[in-house]
């Protein structure tokens, strides 16, 4: 219920009357302040006018006005500040630290706000506001979904900061370590980004222009030269592996990790491996290429010849060029370069690099997965990767959370009679 009254203050819900404490001042609201998502107080920077009196502080808000004791701010001097105290049963009067009383007026959340919210957290359906999504207004959608585009590529953004943390502040070997896990298109995620950080990147470096010793590190790293028997290829990388193994003290990655049960062959780990490698091997500039179609075409890559026939180790198969289909290169734009460019624009202090991942996301084709099907059916199609991507932000981060107190659509429904 205090996440309520936190929505009612901050959406100016008041009761259609005078607003008075309970002391009897008159309350004249000319801005509800600053929401705070952090420690101390509700809301920063209010401006009221008390009896005719402005003020300006923090507001805090609780169920009972009994919590501010519970809770301890009568003793905490962070509190000082607060001056309002908002709660929707007035049971005792409050103070600040130095024993001053604190205004406080009672705030009942009306019926309907209450009703429509239970309905939000309740309903069966998913998700629970499709009702009212049609009849949004133009604006309200479209300014709604730039704000989820927006947050999504900072949340990505924020997570590749930690990956890059881990390599040292290296960005070449956390791009490769990022494309890695994506090679693993979801099943093999874990499995790709273990085998990417198991990589000795100065000692490949060294080999960079032999694509068969990039191979041998790439594939012995990855726990699958292990066999005695094999084919003439199979043999010579093993036996390159091994040399280079104790040339550089390597030590390869535990096998269980790879998954190959409901796998298309051309999604084996060996394929995707050898395609990795034959990027490598290529050392293009990906992130200085200025075209969609010219990532296209860098990441579209190839493998070594053996490959060409094969999907494992030993059995052949007809030949064919075990190229990455359209779908998968999007995945690969959306999860792995845009990312990229945003982040590196930011890190560079470079808009124009953060311009471009935006103008790559909008150049490219609507994912199409559960949650896209899912929007479309509520009446919110996505035309281009930019909407998809704020859409699967707009599930994964209110909807499956419930946190519709703070969406956009989900204020439309609360405010509904």
């Amino acid at each position: 219920m205090e996440q309520l009254l936190h929505y009612v203050w901050k959406h100016k819900i008041f009761p259609l009357k005078e607003l008075k404490t309970t002391t009897g001042q008159q309350v004249e609201v000319i801005d509800t302040g600053l929401a705070n998502t952090d420690a101390g107080p509700g809301f920063f920077n209010a401006k009221l006018k008390l009896d005719g009196v402005l003020w300006i502080g923090n507001i805090e808000i609780h169920e009972r006005s009994s919590d501010w004791f519970k809770h301890g701010h009568h003793a905490d001097a962070g509190y000082n500040s607060v001056i309002l105290h908002i709660a929707s049963e007035i049971d005792t009067e409050i103070s600040r630290s130095n024993g001053e009383r604190i205004p406080q007026i009672q705030l009942i959340c009306p019926e309907a706000v209450r009703t429509n919210y239970k309905e939000l957290l309740e309903t069966d359906s998913y998700p629970p506001c499709y009702r009212i999504i049609p009849s949004l207004p133009p604006f309200t959608a479209h300014s709604w979904m730039s704000a989820l585009q927006m947050e999504r590529f900072e949340q990505k953004a924020t997570l590749l900061n930690e990956r890059l943390k881990r390599c040292q502040g290296n960005w070449e070997d956390t791009f490769f370590i990022t494309l890695a896990r994506n090679f693993g298109f979801g099943l093999n995620g874990d499995a790709f980004e273990t085998w990417a950080h198991q990589l000795p990147f100065r000692a490949v470096d060294k080999h960079r222009n032999d694509l068969f010793q990039i191979e041998a590190i790439f594939f012995g790293q990855a726990g699958i030269l292990e066999d005695s028997d094999g084919d003439g290829y199979y043999l010579r990388l093993k036996k390159e592996y091994i040399y280079l193994q104790h040339k550089f003290e390597l030590i390869p990655m535990n096998t269980s990790l790879w998954r190959f049960l409901r796998l298309r062959p051309t999604n084996f780990p060996h394929i995707r491996i050898a395609q990795l490698a034959c990027l490598y091997h290529r050392a293009s500039r990906i992130m200085e290429t200025e075209t969609l179609q010219g990532v296209r075409d860098i990441l579209k890559g190839g493998t070594s010849e053996y490959w060409l026939t094969h999907y494992t180790f030993g059995g052949s198969s007809p030949s064919r060029p075990k190229t990455l289909s359209n779908t998968s290169l999007d995945l690969l734009i959306i999860n792995t370069v845009v990312t990229f460019l945003y982040a590196y624009g930011l890190h560079k202090g470079n808009p124009v690099l953060c311009a471009r991942a935006g103008s790559f996301l909008e150049e490219l084709k609507a994912e199409n997965n559960y949650i896209t099907r899912m929007w479309e059916q509520c009446g919110m199609k996505a035309s281009n990767a930019a909407d998809s991507q704020a859409l699967i932000q707009l599930k994964k981060e209110y909807c499956d959370k419930k946190k519709c107190l703070y969406c956009r659509i989900g204020y439309e429904y609360l405010k509904r009679k």
